[in-house]
């Protein structure tokens, strides 16, 4: 939310102020309030700031740096969970943004001042953003990470800033790893906005859509990729990747009647293929590892070996299913 017009500039005696903000002149100066001092150079962006501070680290902070306020008590629950996840999404930013936290019960007198000028610190936590000296956003209570990275992003695009790409891709492997394809292909994208030639944004875009069961879309990303990039070998991994999808598909739709065959003939090494190819398609990525790992222990040099690796290299190297399997057939090899 954002503080409207009037909460800021209605509760400021004869003073103009833009929406939410905090102009020169609205809080007290001097020994007996607010020191208006200059930001040290190369301070850190994670701080606790004071009645005498807090002009300088946060307002005037903010005309070159996005500023986010964490208000607090020291006995509030929620406050306790609510820092760390701030403290986390701003590291997050690389220095991007600075994190002032402000304890109330110790600056009850800047707690009033700010109270005077519209900001609801009735209740903590309180979380504002500011950017050149405003208020441009404000949320109250105990957000969920998903809530908090949005207000930062949001905040960092206000001031024409963005997520560093390094971050958004973390982000996006997570995301791709817990099935949520949308969320994933949403922050490659993000990433392939600044970074149009990163292979691995272009990849994992692809792998998302697939997870999203849009192969036709992740045939025209793949049309999309830049031609440098055409035998990096993310690109190459992720066009096996459709290749796969399609396959596993087409035979996911037997995926009944070849658990019966690969049952009733367990020794015959193409049915089980077969049956391995149905499992993948039909999303059984672990139970489809275990049939190709069940076959080697029988033959290591056999095809199960060869189509195992031409999983991982579809699923991804990332890939949680992709992790067990690999640890699986290590200890088959070597042991």
């Amino acid at each position: 939310m954002s503080l409207p017009p009037s909460s800021t500039s209605s509760l400021l005696s004869g003073t103009t102020a833009a929406p939410g903000a905090l102009p020169a002149g609205s809080l007290p100066t001097g020994p007996a309030g607010l020191e208006n001092t200059s930001v040290a150079a190369g301070a850190d962006d994670i701080r606790e700031a004071d009645e005498k501070t807090f002009m300088a680290d946060v307002i005037e902070a903010s005309r070159t740096k996005p500023v986010v306020v964490d208000f607090w008590a020291p006995e509030n629950a929620a406050c306790q969970q609510l820092t760390p996840l701030l403290e986390e999404a701003v590291r997050a930013t690389a220095g991007q943004i600075r994190l002032v936290k402000v304890d109330v019960k110790t600056n009850k007198a800047l707690t009033a001042q700010l109270m005077q000028i519209g900001l609801p610190l009735q209740a903590v936590p309180l979380v504002v953003a500011f950017w050149k000296g405003n208020v441009v956003d404000v949320f109250q209570g105990l957000k969920p990470v998903s809530f908090i990275r949005t207000f930062i992003e949001t905040l960092l695009k206000d001031a024409g800033l963005a997520m560093p790409a390094t971050e958004l891709l973390k982000q996006a492997t997570a995301a791709l790893k817990a099935q949520d394809g949308a969320q994933a292909a949403s922050l490659y994208s993000q990433v392939l906005e600044t970074e149009p030639e990163n292979p691995a944004a272009w990849s994992g875009l692809i792998r998302a859509l697939l997870a999203l069961d849009d192969v036709e879309s992740a045939e025209v990303t793949l049309g999309e990729v830049p031609e440098s990039l055409a035998n990096n070998e993310e690109i190459t991994s992720a066009r096996q990747a459709i290749a796969l999808f399609k396959e596993s598909q087409g035979a996911a739709g037997e995926l009944e009647t070849l658990r019966k065959e690969a049952q009733a003939r367990p020794e015959d090494v193409d049915t089980q293929l077969k049956y391995a190819s149905a499992l993948n398609g039909s999303g059984k990525r672990d139970e489809a590892a275990d049939v190709l790992l069940a076959l080697i222990a029988k033959d290591r040099e056999g095809p199960a070996r060869a189509e195992l690796l031409r999983f991982f290299d579809g699923w991804g190297h990332a890939d949680p299913a992709t992790m067990t399997a690999r640890r699986k057939l290590s200890t088959l090899l070597f042991t």
